[in-house]
């Protein structure tokens, strides 16, 4: 069902509303509606949030100096009429986010490859979860270059909820999603010869696993190689659960 109010403004209004750029006409009427609509308070809310994610990196984070100056330059409220940054609503900081990875990862750090596939887990599933596989439920019916997903529902509670495959540096990279308890994580394998390691990041090892963790934009990334190609986990979640989670072999099921 259509909702009414879509009718009367945009989501792009909503994003002026956030960043202060939203004609004076315009603001009373809209200001009105959101304070009525619950709906509403919390997509202005997710806007606001998003733009701080992406005003915190440009400030403190040393980054390129022609990326900081197109987030400033979007930033900016401006007099002159432009098509504000409205970010769909469900995954405005998941997009800030995205830019944050980019702004934070280390120069010199994985290179641009590894930040591309970093900023994967956020983005929105593009396909229907992938099924259990038929004869060995431990994995999934997904996998790039023999390398498969795991399935977590049985084990952990985690369960998948999507897929998406992206095109990075001429790689592929396929993304599985996955959620409990309303927190998501993504795992991400990218094709070809594993990516360089950013050098900040912190080794580790669970069950003869090499593993890497970092923390970019605050969200919590463990990578790996798993048949050479590299495996980046991320979310919002502890670092020891995402490193059990990346180490798992159900019983010798996930090739390593």
């Amino acid at each position: 069902m259509r909702r009414p109010w879509r009718n009367r403004f945009r989501e792009e209004e909503l994003a002026a509303l956030a960043d202060g750029s939203l004609r004076e006409d315009q603001r009373d009427a809209i200001e009105a509606h959101v304070a009525g609509s619950p709906e509403l308070r919390n997509r202005l809310d997710e806007q606001r949030r998003a733009l701080e994610l992406v005003d915190a990196a440009a400030v403190d984070v040393e980054a390129p100096a022609g990326l900081r100056a197109r987030v400033e330059a979007e930033r900016r409220p401006r007099r002159v009429r432009r098509r504000p940054l409205a970010l769909a609503t469900g995954f405005a900081v998941a997009a800030a986010a995205a830019v944050v990875l980019l702004l934070t990862l280390p120069r010199g750090a994985g290179g641009p490859d590894f930040a591309e596939a970093a900023t994967l887990g956020t983005r929105a599933a593009a396909g229907a979860a992938p099924q259990p596989l038929a004869g060995e439920p431990k994995l999934l019916d997904a996998a790039l270059e023999n390398v498969p997903f795991p399935n977590w529902a049985e084990e952990f509670g985690w369960r998948a909820t999507g897929v998406r495959t992206d095109r990075i540096g001429g790689r592929d990279a396929v993304t599985v999603f996955y959620e409990k308890n309303g927190r998501h994580i993504a795992y991400t394998i990218v094709s070809g010869d594993a990516l360089d390691v950013p050098s900040d990041a912190e080794p580790a090892t669970r069950d003869g696993i090499d593993l890497h963790t970092l923390e970019l934009a605050g969200r919590q990334v463990v990578t790996w190689e798993r048949l050479g190609r590299t495996c980046i986990l991320s979310g919002d979640l502890d670092r020891p659960t995402l490193l059990k989670l990346a180490a798992w072999k159900g019983k010798g099921s996930v090739p390593v």
